[in-house]
């Protein structure tokens, strides 16, 4: 699969910035909460913000914030942000056309890839950051109950 961590991280990176909606949140707050480099959070919230979805301000009070209300932002929004190309690979080249199944393969998978693709683009369509940060706070409130 060509899929890699940059879209765990956008969705993170959003969640975290619906969460605390009311103020802006550094790289380095981010990061922490990632347990991970601020330079890549960066990179990864420069793709956010080229694709709409975060601003960021400078200076002693800046950071990052949401653009559009967390409910209109879709997981699939956080993919598209960060990912290139399809998800799944194809041939790098194209198979043998001697060989029968060669000559038939990239066509075949072709079809059953796009529509996997279809069912990820649908599936990630349905959830939104909103959603994510209920679910967040849903679990921080089971945690901080007392065991009965």
């Amino acid at each position: 699969m060509s899929v890699s961590s940059r879209s765990a991280v956008a969705i993170h990176a959003l969640t975290m910035l619906a969460r605390w909606g009311d103020r802006s949140l550094t790289s380095a707050e981010i990061a922490d909460s990632l347990a991970s480099n601020p330079v890549l959070v960066r990179r990864i919230l420069g793709s956010l913000r080229d694709a709409g979805l975060v601003s960021s301000a400078e200076g002693r009070n800046g950071g990052w914030l949401l653009v559009r209300p967390a409910r209109e932002i879709t997981l699939y929004d956080a993919y598209t942000a960060v990912e290139a190309g399809p998800i799944l690979s194809r041939h790098p080249h194209p198979p043998s056309a001697e060989c029968e199944v060669g000559r038939n393969m990239q066509g075949l998978l072709e079809v059953e890839f796009r529509d996997a693709e279809r069912a990820m683009e649908e599936r990630l369509g349905r959830t939104t950051i909103a959603h994510l940060v209920r679910q967040v706070l849903a679990g921080e409130r089971e945690l901080a109950q007392p065991n009965h």
